[in-house]
């Protein structure tokens, strides 16, 4: 017994090789210096778009829908807002900072927000692009960075090697992390209350998720969508209102908290024996699986918005990073460092958002916790489904494919209820990583164009006009499917005409 507990186990060795390949290789000295270079020539290629604009981000929010050739409304640029959003504000908002402040201490917040602010620029870029190269569905609209690649750079290969690390992640590997936080979750209420968990329970609840996963789904994209818009507000609003009033509660020493982000940013303090180097790359690294910024997943989302122009999704997109980092995440690290007041051991827990809230709020607040982040993750499921099945469409418009690709993407939400949560988290390091590598070498050749669009909608803004773009306005631009000119001709001050034609 003693020689079985001592030998690691086959999830350990490989969590342990998979997470030095990380740490050391892909992180460190490939994906960070590329996402920072690449963020920041964006930012200073569109003059500062994200911080410049930023007003602009709530107007373009109300555009309205146009009919869809299956004769229903397509998607608004607020519901495709929302679905990226589902699966944004997922266990990433919550056991991804516990486990970068765990790591990294403090100062993985702040680097957090840095990171936020820069690569707001990424997202601006992928989401325009995947409005422009989009094409069009009976239901409006689909693209992303696949279209994109194939459109813009001529290049199918990467097309197709994009879509498939993307498959692997989201429907696969980051929607076991979903499912995996759903079960331990409700398992730390259940067992509050006295009653007993196991791998029984880890199944009836990998079942009933599965059950109210595929409600959805087999409804179709407005049935994600309406879905999204129904319950990211709310969990989104709950959660924002219990971390002010945590602050409110302990006032007195949230200004020792920010200045503990601070001071632990830069090496200065020795909280949790945080080095400097872990404290960027866990901030950098849980802002990405946030925020998803530069990561290639939420322009799968903002293709599918029906919109004059597509600068008003990139836009809009943008606004998403800040919702994320900049307000969601914030007040998880905010509930966290309040609640256990720098007695961090450097060990991952990863109910340290529910442990906090209880200490400060008492039992109850557990199972409060426990329906938040059931909300986060569940929503959070069908927006990984969502780009998942928008890249499948990508490699095979064939029915029975996609119908398969429904089956095996509730077969990995079962199974990840069922698995370890540490091999989980360090496999969706390496597969977001290798995601983000590919799309970050698109977009980067793919700003110039970008720019473009964006000088465009600013003329048309200047001019007093709603900006509608088509592409006879930059007909030298190859792979543009949709966008073709108006036949009514456009006057001064028109009023937005809520269809991207």
């Amino acid at each position: 017994m003693i020689l079985a507990d001592a030998a690691p186990t086959i999830d350990a060795r490989l969590t342990e090789m998979i997470g030095t390949f990380n740490d050391d290789v892909l992180w460190a000295w490939i994906l960070i210096p590329l996402l920072v270079g690449v963020s920041l020539y964006i930012t200073f290629r569109t003059g500062f778009v994200q911080f410049r604009l930023f007003p602009e981000m709530f107007r373009v929010l109300g555009n309205k829908p146009e009919i869809a050739p299956d004769g229903k409304k397509a998607v608004s640029s607020l519901q495709a807002f929302f679905i990226s959003a589902a699966a944004r504000l997922g266990t990433g908002n919550i056991i991804g900072v516990s486990v970068a402040i765990s790591l990294g201490g403090p100062g993985a917040v702040f680097w957090m927000w840095v990171m936020a602010l820069v690569v707001c620029a990424a997202s601006f870029v992928e989401s325009t692009l995947a409005q422009l190269y989009k094409v069009r569905h009976p239901a409006g609209y689909r693209g992303g960075p696949a279209y994109y690649i194939e459109r813009g750079l001529g290049s199918r290969w990467l097309a197709v090697v994009f879509a498939v690390i993307l498959i692997m992640t989201f429907p696969l590997v980051f929607n076991a992390v979903q499912s995996n936080t759903i079960t331990n979750t409700v398992a730390n209420s259940v067992g509050e209350l006295g009653a007993g968990t196991g791998t029984i329970f880890s199944v009836v609840i990998g079942a009933l998720l599965v059950l109210l996963t595929g409600l959805v789904i087999f409804g179709g994209v407005r049935r994600i969508a309406h879905t999204a818009q129904a319950l990211v507000p709310f969990f989104a609003a709950l959660y924002v209102v219990i971390g002010l009033i945590i602050m409110v509660m302990h006032w007195q020493l949230v200004p020792g908290m920010i200045t503990s982000i601070v001071a632990n940013a830069f090496g200065l303090g020795e909280f949790a024996a945080a080095a400097l180097g872990v404290v960027i790359i866990q901030g950098v690294r849980r802002g990405m699986f946030s925020n998803e910024a530069g990561l290639g997943s939420a322009p799968n989302a903002a293709a599918s918005a029906s919109v004059t122009h597509p600068v008003k999704q990139g836009l809009v997109q943008t606004l998403g990073v800040y919702l994320d980092t900049m307000v969601v995440c914030s007040v998880t690290a905010f509930i966290i460092l309040l609640g256990y007041q720098g007695n961090l051991d450097g060990s991952f827990e990863g109910d340290m958002t529910q442990m906090a809230l209880m200490s400060m709020l008492g039992p109850w607040a557990l199972h409060l916790m426990t329906l938040i982040i059931f909300l986060v993750a569940f929503t959070s499921v069908l927006g990984n489904y969502y780009y998942g099945e928008s890249n499948v469409e990508y490699l095979s418009g064939n029915g029975n494919v996609l119908f398969g690709y429904k089956v095996v993407f509730l077969v990995a939400t079962f199974l990840g209820s069922l698995g370890s949560i540490d091999l989980v988290w360090t496999l969706a390091d390496t597969t977001m990583g290798l995601m983000a590598l590919v799309n970050l070498i698109a977009i980067a050749p793919l700003t110039v164009i970008a720019c473009r669009l964006l000088k465009d909608y600013g003329e048309q803004r200047r001019q007093g006009l709603d900006p509608v773009f088509t592409r006879d306005r930059m007909p030298d631009i190859r792979g543009v499917e949709c966008w073709e000119p108006r036949e009514e001709p456009a006057t001064e001050g028109r009023e937005p005409a809520g269809r991207d034609s």
